[in-house]
Protein backbone atom coordinates (compact mmCIF):
# COMPACT_ATOMS: atom_id res chain seq x y z
CA UNK A 1 0.00 0.00 0.00
CA UNK A 2 1.39 3.34 -0.90
CA UNK A 3 2.44 5.84 1.57
CA UNK A 4 0.26 8.85 0.65
CA UNK A 5 1.80 12.26 1.49
CA UNK A 6 -0.23 14.16 4.03
CA UNK A 7 -0.39 17.93 4.30
CA UNK A 8 -1.14 19.14 7.98
CA UNK A 9 -0.08 22.55 8.92
CA UNK A 10 0.10 23.38 12.54
CA UNK A 11 0.96 26.97 13.82
CA UNK A 12 4.24 27.36 16.26
CA UNK A 13 3.17 28.17 19.48
CA UNK A 14 -0.14 26.04 19.97
CA UNK A 15 -0.96 23.49 22.60
CA UNK A 16 1.56 20.49 22.49
CA UNK A 17 -1.80 18.12 22.80
CA UNK A 18 -3.33 19.74 20.08
CA UNK A 19 -0.27 19.00 17.96
CA UNK A 20 -0.14 15.51 19.04
CA UNK A 21 -1.09 13.09 16.28
CA UNK A 22 -4.77 10.78 17.10
CA UNK A 23 -3.88 7.33 17.68
CA UNK A 24 -7.01 6.53 15.37
CA UNK A 25 -5.57 7.68 12.50
CA UNK A 26 -5.33 5.95 9.48
CA UNK A 27 -1.75 3.93 9.27
CA UNK A 28 -1.08 6.41 5.77
CA UNK A 29 0.07 8.95 7.68
CA UNK A 30 2.84 7.85 7.95
CA UNK A 31 5.91 8.58 5.44
CA UNK A 32 7.40 5.26 5.96
CA UNK A 33 9.29 2.68 8.33
CA UNK A 34 12.95 2.11 9.60
CA UNK A 35 14.46 -0.65 7.23
CA UNK A 36 17.84 -0.63 8.82
CA UNK A 37 19.64 1.05 11.63
CA UNK A 38 23.35 1.12 12.41
CA UNK A 39 23.83 3.47 15.55
CA UNK A 40 24.00 6.69 13.93
CA UNK A 41 22.20 6.22 10.83
CA UNK A 42 19.06 4.73 9.65
CA UNK A 43 17.63 3.77 6.58
CA UNK A 44 13.39 4.23 6.09
CA UNK A 45 11.83 2.46 3.39
CA UNK A 46 8.80 4.47 1.52
CA UNK A 47 6.45 4.32 -1.52
CA UNK A 48 5.80 7.62 -3.59
CA UNK A 49 3.12 7.56 -6.07
CA UNK A 50 4.60 8.08 -9.51
CA UNK A 51 2.74 11.54 -10.41
CA UNK A 52 2.32 12.58 -6.58
CA UNK A 53 2.86 16.72 -6.52
CA UNK A 54 5.56 18.07 -4.09
CA UNK A 55 4.28 19.34 -0.78
CA UNK A 56 4.84 19.98 2.64
CA UNK A 57 4.93 16.46 3.88
CA UNK A 58 7.39 15.18 0.74
CA UNK A 59 10.58 13.74 1.57
CA UNK A 60 13.64 16.57 1.06
CA UNK A 61 17.01 16.73 1.54
CA UNK A 62 18.20 19.17 4.85
CA UNK A 63 14.66 18.37 6.52
CA UNK A 64 13.94 16.67 9.82
CA UNK A 65 11.88 13.36 10.68
CA UNK A 66 10.88 11.93 13.86
CA UNK A 67 10.62 8.20 14.20
CA UNK A 68 8.44 7.02 16.91
CA UNK A 69 9.29 4.66 19.39
CA UNK A 70 5.72 5.62 22.37
CA UNK A 71 7.39 7.62 24.73
CA UNK A 72 10.32 9.41 22.86
CA UNK A 73 10.56 10.46 19.00
CA UNK A 74 14.10 9.98 17.38
CA UNK A 75 15.12 13.13 15.38
CA UNK A 76 16.72 12.59 12.24
CA UNK A 77 17.89 15.02 9.69
CA UNK A 78 17.46 13.63 5.59
CA UNK A 79 20.89 13.31 3.60
CA UNK A 80 20.65 11.05 0.65
CA UNK A 81 17.44 9.45 -1.06
CA UNK A 82 17.04 6.69 -4.14
CA UNK A 83 14.60 4.87 -5.65
CA UNK A 84 14.78 0.89 -5.44
CA UNK A 85 14.21 0.46 -8.61
CA UNK A 86 16.60 2.31 -11.30
CA UNK A 87 12.95 2.84 -14.23
CA UNK A 88 10.51 5.03 -12.61
CA UNK A 89 6.90 3.60 -12.87
CA UNK A 90 4.70 6.88 -13.65
CA UNK A 91 1.52 4.89 -13.08
CA UNK A 92 1.94 3.41 -9.95
CA UNK A 93 3.93 3.80 -6.38
CA UNK A 94 7.94 3.87 -6.39
CA UNK A 95 9.67 2.54 -3.74
CA UNK A 96 12.27 4.78 -2.12
CA UNK A 97 14.58 4.54 0.55
CA UNK A 98 15.84 7.48 2.71
CA UNK A 99 19.00 8.19 4.68
CA UNK A 100 18.89 10.07 7.73
CA UNK A 101 21.19 11.00 10.23
CA UNK A 102 20.10 10.60 14.07
CA UNK A 103 20.17 13.51 15.91
CA UNK A 104 18.76 13.12 19.26
CA UNK A 105 15.32 12.46 20.47
CA UNK A 106 12.49 14.13 22.21
CA UNK A 107 11.22 12.40 25.19
CA UNK A 108 7.26 12.88 26.03
CA UNK A 109 6.63 11.88 29.59
CA UNK A 110 3.37 11.56 30.96
CA UNK A 111 3.13 14.51 33.96
CA UNK A 112 6.48 15.66 32.46
CA UNK A 113 7.10 19.18 29.96
CA UNK A 114 8.31 17.07 26.87
CA UNK A 115 12.57 17.68 26.09
CA UNK A 116 15.03 17.55 23.18
CA UNK A 117 18.43 15.71 24.24
CA UNK A 118 21.16 15.24 21.46
CA UNK A 119 22.52 11.14 21.35
CA UNK A 120 20.23 8.64 21.44
CA UNK A 121 19.84 6.45 24.61
CA UNK A 122 16.77 3.94 22.38
CA UNK A 123 16.91 3.06 18.88
CA UNK A 124 14.75 2.74 16.64
CA UNK A 125 13.71 -0.93 15.89
CA UNK A 126 13.09 -2.54 12.19
CA UNK A 127 10.06 -1.55 11.48
CA UNK A 128 9.39 2.18 13.24
CA UNK A 129 7.35 4.31 11.82
CA UNK A 130 8.93 7.49 10.70
CA UNK A 131 6.70 10.82 10.30
CA UNK A 132 7.02 14.09 9.49
CA UNK A 133 8.43 16.41 12.53
CA UNK A 134 5.86 18.02 15.20
CA UNK A 135 6.06 21.96 14.61
CA UNK A 136 6.71 21.44 18.83
CA UNK A 137 9.17 19.36 18.55
CA UNK A 138 11.01 21.34 15.86
CA UNK A 139 10.87 24.26 17.86
CA UNK A 140 12.10 21.98 20.90
CA UNK A 141 15.09 20.78 18.93
CA UNK A 142 16.56 24.68 17.82
CA UNK A 143 15.05 25.33 21.73
CA UNK A 144 18.54 27.42 23.82
CA UNK A 145 16.88 26.05 26.99
CA UNK A 146 17.64 28.40 30.05
CA UNK A 147 19.93 30.49 28.05
CA UNK A 148 18.66 33.73 26.83
CA UNK A 149 18.16 34.42 22.73
CA UNK A 150 17.42 36.79 20.43
CA UNK A 151 15.82 35.28 16.82
CA UNK A 152 18.03 36.12 13.75
CA UNK A 153 15.74 34.97 11.02
CA UNK A 154 13.53 31.54 11.21
CA UNK A 155 14.07 28.27 10.09
CA UNK A 156 14.13 27.10 6.49
CA UNK A 157 12.30 23.97 7.30
CA UNK A 158 9.60 25.79 9.43
CA UNK A 159 8.72 29.55 9.01
CA UNK A 160 7.00 30.05 11.82
CA UNK A 161 9.16 28.65 14.29
CA UNK A 162 11.92 31.70 15.02
CA UNK A 163 15.99 30.70 14.51
CA UNK A 164 17.21 31.91 17.80
CA UNK A 165 20.90 32.49 19.37
CA UNK A 166 22.61 32.80 22.45
CA UNK A 167 24.60 36.67 22.31
CA UNK A 168 26.41 36.01 24.61
CA UNK A 169 27.39 32.47 23.87
CA UNK A 170 28.04 34.01 20.35
CA UNK A 171 30.41 36.76 21.41
CA UNK A 172 31.94 35.50 24.46
CA UNK A 173 33.83 32.59 22.17
CA UNK A 174 33.87 34.00 19.18
CA UNK A 175 31.94 33.62 15.62
CA UNK A 176 32.83 33.22 12.62
CA UNK A 177 29.88 34.05 9.03
CA UNK A 178 31.78 32.00 6.47
CA UNK A 179 30.16 32.18 2.59
CA UNK A 180 30.98 32.46 -1.10
CA UNK A 181 30.47 36.10 -2.84
CA UNK A 182 27.10 36.89 -2.84
CA UNK A 183 24.83 35.09 -0.73
CA UNK A 184 24.43 37.82 1.87
CA UNK A 185 27.16 37.73 4.35
CA UNK A 186 27.27 41.24 5.03
CA UNK A 187 23.50 41.48 5.68
CA UNK A 188 23.72 38.68 8.07
CA UNK A 189 26.73 40.59 9.79
CA UNK A 190 24.80 44.00 10.00
CA UNK A 191 21.81 42.06 11.14
CA UNK A 192 24.09 39.89 14.00
CA UNK A 193 25.83 43.18 14.60
CA UNK A 194 22.39 45.00 15.52
CA UNK A 195 21.16 42.05 17.80
CA UNK A 196 24.92 41.96 19.66
CA UNK A 197 24.56 45.46 20.20
CA UNK A 198 20.91 45.68 21.89
CA UNK A 199 21.51 42.86 23.51
CA UNK A 200 24.78 43.87 25.24
CA UNK A 201 24.50 47.70 25.99
CA UNK A 202 28.04 47.49 27.38
CA UNK A 203 29.34 46.77 23.57
CA UNK A 204 31.70 48.57 21.42
CA UNK A 205 31.75 47.34 18.03
CA UNK A 206 35.31 47.96 15.90
CA UNK A 207 34.36 46.84 11.71
CA UNK A 208 37.74 46.41 10.09
CA UNK A 209 35.61 47.34 6.76
CA UNK A 210 37.99 47.21 3.65
CA UNK A 211 35.29 47.60 0.99
CA UNK A 212 33.73 50.31 2.61
CA UNK A 213 30.10 48.93 2.73
CA UNK A 214 28.96 49.10 6.69
CA UNK A 215 28.78 52.86 6.84
CA UNK A 216 25.56 52.73 5.04
CA UNK A 217 24.42 49.45 7.62
CA UNK A 218 23.99 51.73 10.59
CA UNK A 219 23.18 55.23 9.90
CA UNK A 220 21.96 55.02 13.37
CA UNK A 221 24.40 53.02 15.35
CA UNK A 222 27.39 53.94 13.59
CA UNK A 223 30.26 56.26 13.27
CA UNK A 224 32.17 56.14 9.98
CA UNK A 225 36.13 56.91 9.89
CA UNK A 226 37.81 56.72 6.70
CA UNK A 227 40.84 58.21 5.68
CA UNK A 228 40.06 62.00 5.39
CA UNK A 229 38.69 61.85 9.15
CA UNK A 230 41.13 59.58 10.59
CA UNK A 231 43.94 60.35 13.49
CA UNK A 232 46.27 57.60 14.11
CA UNK A 233 49.90 59.21 14.63
CA UNK A 234 52.91 57.43 13.69
CA UNK A 235 54.31 57.25 17.17
CA UNK A 236 51.06 55.27 18.46
CA UNK A 237 52.63 52.54 16.13
CA UNK A 238 54.75 49.90 17.41
CA UNK A 239 58.37 49.44 15.29
CA UNK A 240 57.31 46.67 13.32
CA UNK A 241 54.76 48.31 12.24
CA UNK A 242 55.91 51.52 11.57
CA UNK A 243 58.76 49.47 9.70
CA UNK A 244 56.06 47.65 7.48
CA UNK A 245 54.92 51.02 6.44
CA UNK A 246 58.35 52.55 6.06
CA UNK A 247 59.61 49.68 3.74
CA UNK A 248 56.48 49.55 1.97
CA UNK A 249 55.81 45.87 3.46
CA UNK A 250 58.89 44.10 2.43
CA UNK A 251 60.83 42.48 4.35
CA UNK A 252 63.45 45.18 6.73
CA UNK A 253 67.31 44.11 6.59
CA UNK A 254 68.29 43.54 9.80
CA UNK A 255 70.58 46.71 9.61
CA UNK A 256 67.30 49.04 8.46
CA UNK A 257 65.80 47.78 11.46
CA UNK A 258 68.42 49.03 14.17
CA UNK A 259 68.54 51.99 12.51
CA UNK A 260 64.98 52.85 12.43
CA UNK A 261 64.78 51.41 16.21
CA UNK A 262 68.10 54.19 17.00
CA UNK A 263 66.49 56.93 15.78
CA UNK A 264 62.91 56.06 17.25
CA UNK A 265 64.19 55.51 20.47
CA UNK A 266 66.41 58.75 20.37
CA UNK A 267 63.73 60.95 19.31
CA UNK A 268 61.23 60.06 22.10
CA UNK A 269 64.16 60.43 24.41
CA UNK A 270 64.21 64.34 22.66
CA UNK A 271 60.57 64.93 22.85
CA UNK A 272 60.51 64.25 26.72
CA UNK A 273 63.75 66.06 27.78
CA UNK A 274 64.46 68.32 24.98
CA UNK A 275 66.88 70.56 26.80
CA UNK A 276 70.42 71.50 25.55
CA UNK A 277 72.04 69.02 27.99
CA UNK A 278 70.03 66.45 27.37
CA UNK A 279 70.78 67.00 23.54
CA UNK A 280 74.54 66.58 24.43
CA UNK A 281 74.03 63.98 26.47
CA UNK A 282 71.79 61.77 24.02
CA UNK A 283 74.55 62.10 21.04
CA UNK A 284 77.61 61.18 23.87
CA UNK A 285 75.84 58.20 25.27
CA UNK A 286 72.97 56.83 22.99
CA UNK A 287 74.55 57.36 19.68
CA UNK A 288 78.37 55.99 20.34
CA UNK A 289 78.15 54.05 23.41
CA UNK A 290 75.52 53.23 25.28
CA UNK A 291 73.87 49.68 24.41
CA UNK A 292 70.24 49.37 22.41
CA UNK A 293 68.47 48.03 25.51
CA UNK A 294 70.27 50.09 27.71
CA UNK A 295 67.39 52.49 30.12
CA UNK A 296 63.98 51.96 31.66
CA UNK A 297 60.68 53.23 31.43
CA UNK A 298 60.15 56.55 32.47
CA UNK A 299 56.33 57.60 32.58
CA UNK A 300 53.55 55.65 33.81
CA UNK A 301 52.55 54.59 30.48
CA UNK A 302 55.85 52.54 30.25
CA UNK A 303 55.69 50.73 33.37
CA UNK A 304 55.28 47.48 30.68
CA UNK A 305 56.10 46.15 28.04
CA UNK A 306 59.18 47.78 25.48
CA UNK A 307 59.66 51.54 26.55
CA UNK A 308 60.78 51.67 22.28
CA UNK A 309 56.84 50.64 21.80
CA UNK A 310 55.10 52.34 24.15
CA UNK A 311 52.43 54.62 22.41
CA UNK A 312 54.40 58.20 23.64
CA UNK A 313 54.57 60.73 21.42
CA UNK A 314 57.89 61.90 19.89
CA UNK A 315 58.55 64.73 16.83
CA UNK A 316 59.57 63.17 12.88
CA UNK A 317 61.37 66.45 12.50
CA UNK A 318 63.55 65.04 15.78
CA UNK A 319 63.81 61.82 13.80
CA UNK A 320 65.64 63.69 10.73
CA UNK A 321 67.97 65.71 12.99
CA UNK A 322 69.42 62.00 14.72
CA UNK A 323 69.64 61.00 10.86
CA UNK A 324 71.87 63.68 10.17
CA UNK A 325 73.72 63.66 12.92
CA UNK A 326 74.39 59.78 12.85
CA UNK A 327 75.47 60.62 9.04
CA UNK A 328 77.93 63.17 10.36
CA UNK A 329 79.29 60.89 12.87
CA UNK A 330 83.47 60.37 12.29
CA UNK A 331 83.05 57.22 13.82
CA UNK A 332 80.05 55.24 11.81
CA UNK A 333 77.98 53.10 13.17
CA UNK A 334 75.71 52.40 10.27
CA UNK A 335 76.25 52.78 6.36
CA UNK A 336 75.85 56.39 5.31
CA UNK A 337 73.90 55.10 1.97
CA UNK A 338 71.53 53.29 5.03
CA UNK A 339 70.92 56.24 6.50
CA UNK A 340 70.16 58.56 3.61
CA UNK A 341 68.12 55.94 2.20
CA UNK A 342 65.98 56.39 5.71
CA UNK A 343 65.78 59.77 5.50
CA UNK A 344 64.28 59.71 2.03
CA UNK A 345 61.68 56.99 2.73
CA UNK A 346 60.54 59.43 6.08
CA UNK A 347 60.44 62.48 3.67
CA UNK A 348 58.85 60.46 1.30
CA UNK A 349 55.50 59.17 3.78
CA UNK A 350 55.69 62.43 5.51
CA UNK A 351 54.61 64.70 2.28
CA UNK A 352 52.58 62.06 0.80
CA UNK A 353 49.20 63.32 1.25
CA UNK A 354 47.83 59.57 1.61
CA UNK A 355 49.37 59.54 4.39
CA UNK A 356 47.71 62.70 6.34
CA UNK A 357 46.11 60.23 9.15
CA UNK A 358 49.64 59.52 10.61
CA UNK A 359 51.72 62.46 9.99
CA UNK A 360 49.53 65.85 9.30
CA UNK A 361 48.00 66.52 13.27
CA UNK A 362 50.51 64.04 14.68
CA UNK A 363 52.32 66.64 17.39
CA UNK A 364 48.90 68.13 18.09
CA UNK A 365 47.99 65.13 20.12
CA UNK A 366 49.99 64.46 23.37
CA UNK A 367 48.04 61.78 24.45
CA UNK A 368 46.58 58.86 23.41
CA UNK A 369 43.15 59.30 24.88
CA UNK A 370 41.24 61.52 21.89
CA UNK A 371 42.21 58.56 19.96
CA UNK A 372 41.05 55.63 21.94
CA UNK A 373 37.96 57.86 22.50
CA UNK A 374 36.79 58.21 18.70
CA UNK A 375 37.75 54.62 17.15
CA UNK A 376 36.10 52.62 20.34
CA UNK A 377 33.15 54.96 21.05
CA UNK A 378 33.92 55.79 24.77
CA UNK A 379 31.46 57.52 25.77
CA UNK A 380 29.39 55.74 22.79
CA UNK A 381 26.51 58.75 22.60
CA UNK A 382 24.10 55.98 21.39
CA UNK A 383 26.41 54.87 17.99
CA UNK A 384 28.62 52.02 19.61
CA UNK A 385 29.85 50.37 15.92
CA UNK A 386 32.75 52.66 14.68
CA UNK A 387 33.25 51.73 10.85
CA UNK A 388 36.35 51.78 10.12
CA UNK A 389 36.72 52.36 6.49
CA UNK A 390 40.30 50.85 5.24
CA UNK A 391 39.67 51.23 1.42
CA UNK A 392 40.58 54.68 1.16
CA UNK A 393 44.18 53.82 2.84
CA UNK A 394 47.41 53.14 0.94
CA UNK A 395 47.71 49.55 0.51
CA UNK A 396 51.02 49.44 1.75
CA UNK A 397 49.64 50.66 5.37
CA UNK A 398 46.84 48.29 6.19
CA UNK A 399 47.75 45.55 7.25
CA UNK A 400 49.83 48.00 9.93
CA UNK A 401 46.74 49.90 10.48
CA UNK A 402 44.86 46.70 11.59
CA UNK A 403 47.88 45.52 13.88
CA UNK A 404 47.69 48.95 15.52
CA UNK A 405 43.74 48.63 15.91
CA UNK A 406 43.66 45.05 17.15
CA UNK A 407 46.10 45.46 19.24
CA UNK A 408 44.08 48.84 21.11
CA UNK A 409 41.27 47.10 21.35
CA UNK A 410 42.47 43.92 23.49
CA UNK A 411 44.33 46.57 25.93
CA UNK A 412 41.69 48.53 25.99
CA UNK A 413 39.20 45.15 27.40
CA UNK A 414 42.04 44.88 29.46
CA UNK A 415 42.58 48.28 31.42
CA UNK A 416 38.65 48.91 31.87
CA UNK A 417 38.73 45.80 33.63
CA UNK A 418 35.51 44.42 31.34
CA UNK A 419 33.62 47.80 32.00
CA UNK A 420 33.79 47.66 28.63
CA UNK A 421 33.78 44.97 25.67
CA UNK A 422 35.01 45.35 22.37
CA UNK A 423 34.25 43.31 19.49
CA UNK A 424 36.89 43.41 16.41
CA UNK A 425 35.02 41.98 13.17
CA UNK A 426 37.46 41.02 10.50
CA UNK A 427 36.07 41.45 7.09
CA UNK A 428 37.77 39.32 4.97
CA UNK A 429 39.85 37.74 7.30
CA UNK A 430 41.66 35.82 5.24
CA UNK A 431 43.77 38.63 4.33
CA UNK A 432 45.07 39.35 7.66
CA UNK A 433 45.55 36.07 9.16
CA UNK A 434 45.93 33.34 6.09
CA UNK A 435 46.50 30.07 6.36
CA UNK A 436 50.38 30.06 5.16
CA UNK A 437 52.46 31.69 8.32
CA UNK A 438 54.92 33.08 5.19
CA UNK A 439 52.24 35.36 4.09
CA UNK A 440 50.81 37.90 5.81
CA UNK A 441 51.78 40.64 8.00
CA UNK A 442 53.32 38.83 11.62
CA UNK A 443 52.06 41.59 14.26
CA UNK A 444 48.73 41.42 12.49
CA UNK A 445 48.26 38.01 13.09
CA UNK A 446 49.30 37.98 16.33
CA UNK A 447 47.15 40.34 17.31
CA UNK A 448 44.51 39.20 16.41
CA UNK A 449 45.38 35.63 17.52
CA UNK A 450 45.89 37.29 21.04
CA UNK A 451 42.35 38.53 20.91
CA UNK A 452 41.13 35.04 19.60
CA UNK A 453 43.41 32.94 22.43
CA UNK A 454 42.73 35.23 25.34
CA UNK A 455 40.46 37.86 24.46
CA UNK A 456 37.45 36.50 26.13
CA UNK A 457 38.68 36.50 29.73
CA UNK A 458 38.50 40.20 29.21
CA UNK A 459 36.01 40.76 27.19
CA UNK A 460 37.40 41.33 23.92
CA UNK A 461 35.57 39.53 21.34
CA UNK A 462 36.14 38.45 17.37
CA UNK A 463 34.32 38.16 14.76
CA UNK A 464 35.57 36.59 11.53
CA UNK A 465 34.18 37.23 8.35
CA UNK A 466 35.71 35.65 4.83
CA UNK A 467 34.62 33.74 1.73
CA UNK A 468 37.64 31.73 1.84
CA UNK A 469 37.36 29.89 4.79
CA UNK A 470 40.82 27.13 3.34
CA UNK A 471 42.73 30.45 3.38
CA UNK A 472 41.87 31.52 6.78
CA UNK A 473 44.28 30.00 9.55
CA UNK A 474 43.11 27.23 11.14
CA UNK A 475 44.09 28.29 14.55
CA UNK A 476 42.01 31.46 14.37
CA UNK A 477 39.03 29.42 13.08
CA UNK A 478 39.31 27.02 15.75
CA UNK A 479 38.69 29.06 17.81
CA UNK A 480 35.39 30.87 16.55
CA UNK A 481 32.86 28.57 18.45
CA UNK A 482 29.89 29.64 16.47
CA UNK A 483 29.92 29.49 12.91
CA UNK A 484 27.28 30.56 10.40
CA UNK A 485 28.33 28.44 7.37
CA UNK A 486 26.71 30.19 4.11
CA UNK A 487 26.71 28.75 0.56
CA UNK A 488 30.41 27.29 -0.20
CA UNK A 489 30.93 25.63 -3.45
CA UNK A 490 34.98 25.29 -2.84
CA UNK A 491 35.36 21.44 -1.64
CA UNK A 492 38.39 22.47 -0.03
CA UNK A 493 36.54 25.36 1.94
CA UNK A 494 33.53 22.67 2.64
CA UNK A 495 36.57 20.39 4.33
CA UNK A 496 37.27 23.39 6.45
CA UNK A 497 33.47 23.56 7.95
CA UNK A 498 33.61 19.42 7.77
CA UNK A 499 36.29 19.26 10.08
CA UNK A 500 34.85 21.76 12.23
CA UNK A 501 31.05 20.22 12.87
CA UNK A 502 30.87 17.87 14.84
CA UNK A 503 30.01 13.82 13.79
CA UNK A 504 26.37 14.00 14.71
CA UNK A 505 25.24 16.26 12.28
CA UNK A 506 28.47 16.10 9.62
CA UNK A 507 25.69 15.60 6.68
CA UNK A 508 24.79 19.13 6.77
CA UNK A 509 27.29 20.12 5.40
CA UNK A 510 26.24 17.78 2.05
CA UNK A 511 24.13 20.23 0.88
CA UNK A 512 26.39 22.86 1.74
CA UNK A 513 27.07 23.91 -1.67
CA UNK A 514 23.63 24.56 -2.41
CA UNK A 515 21.53 26.32 0.02
CA UNK A 516 20.08 29.67 -0.97
CA UNK A 517 20.42 33.12 -0.47
CA UNK A 518 20.61 34.49 3.03
CA UNK A 519 20.53 30.94 3.97
CA UNK A 520 22.84 29.63 6.49
CA UNK A 521 23.84 26.37 8.81
CA UNK A 522 24.69 27.49 12.48
CA UNK A 523 26.31 25.22 14.65
CA UNK A 524 28.39 25.73 17.89
CA UNK A 525 28.18 27.32 21.47
CA UNK A 526 25.60 29.96 20.44
CA UNK A 527 22.80 27.15 19.05
CA UNK A 528 21.22 24.93 20.40
CA UNK A 529 21.81 22.21 17.89
CA UNK A 530 22.86 22.21 14.18
CA UNK A 531 20.51 24.89 12.17
CA UNK A 532 19.48 25.37 9.07
CA UNK A 533 18.24 29.02 9.08
CA UNK A 534 17.22 31.91 6.67
CA UNK A 535 18.30 35.08 7.83
CA UNK A 536 15.32 37.67 8.70
CA UNK A 537 15.35 40.88 5.70
CA UNK A 538 16.93 43.95 6.65
CA UNK A 539 15.06 47.23 5.69
CA UNK A 540 16.85 48.60 2.37
CA UNK A 541 18.33 51.55 4.99
CA UNK A 542 19.64 48.98 7.01
CA UNK A 543 21.82 46.87 4.13
CA UNK A 544 25.23 47.43 3.67
CA UNK A 545 26.22 49.49 0.04
CA UNK A 546 29.48 49.10 -1.41
CA UNK A 547 32.23 51.61 -1.45
CA UNK A 548 31.18 54.44 -3.44
CA UNK A 549 28.37 55.71 -2.58
CA UNK A 550 25.24 54.77 -3.14
CA UNK A 551 22.37 52.92 -0.89
CA UNK A 552 21.38 49.35 -2.63
CA UNK A 553 18.73 50.04 -5.41
CA UNK A 554 19.97 53.66 -5.36
CA UNK A 555 21.15 55.36 -8.99
CA UNK A 556 24.85 56.10 -8.58
CA UNK A 557 26.05 59.33 -9.66
CA UNK A 558 29.56 59.05 -11.68
CA UNK A 559 32.10 61.42 -9.98
CA UNK A 560 33.80 63.47 -12.69
CA UNK A 561 36.89 63.15 -14.15
CA UNK A 562 39.02 65.35 -11.63
CA UNK A 563 37.32 63.75 -8.55
CA UNK A 564 38.54 60.60 -9.45
CA UNK A 565 42.30 61.75 -10.04
CA UNK A 566 42.47 63.74 -7.02
CA UNK A 567 40.91 60.59 -4.78
CA UNK A 568 43.67 58.58 -6.60
CA UNK A 569 46.24 60.75 -5.35
CA UNK A 570 44.69 61.04 -2.34
CA UNK A 571 44.54 64.58 -2.40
Amino acid sequence: MSVQLAVKTVQFGTDLAADRRDANQPPDRALGRVVSCDGSRATIASMVSGDSAVGPDSWTIGKMISISLGHTRTVGLVYEMSAVKTVWDETSDNAIHVQVELLGEVSDIDGEAPRFQSGISSYPPIGAIAHRIRAGDLALVHDLGTRSGVAIGHLTQDSTIPATVCIEDMLSRHFAVLGTTGVGKSSAVSLLLRKAVAARPRLRVLILDPHNEYAHAFPDKALTIDSEGLDLPFWMFRLEELGDVVFRGRPQLDEEADILREVIATARERYRAPSPLDIARDLGTSLLKRPLDMGGPRDPGEATGNALDAPTPYRMKDAFTVIDELIGLHELRWPRASLRSLRVRLEALHRDPRYRFMFARANMIETMAPIVSQIFRVPHYGRPITAFQLAGLPSEVVNAVASVLSRLAFDLAVASHGAYEVLVLCEEAHRYVPSDPALGFAPTRQAIARIAKEGRKYGCYLGVVTQRPGELDPTILSQCSTIFAMRLSNERDQQIIRSAISDASASTINFLSSIGNREAIAFGEGVATTMRLRFAQLDRHELPAMAGGHAPGAAAREPSLDDMVRRMRGS
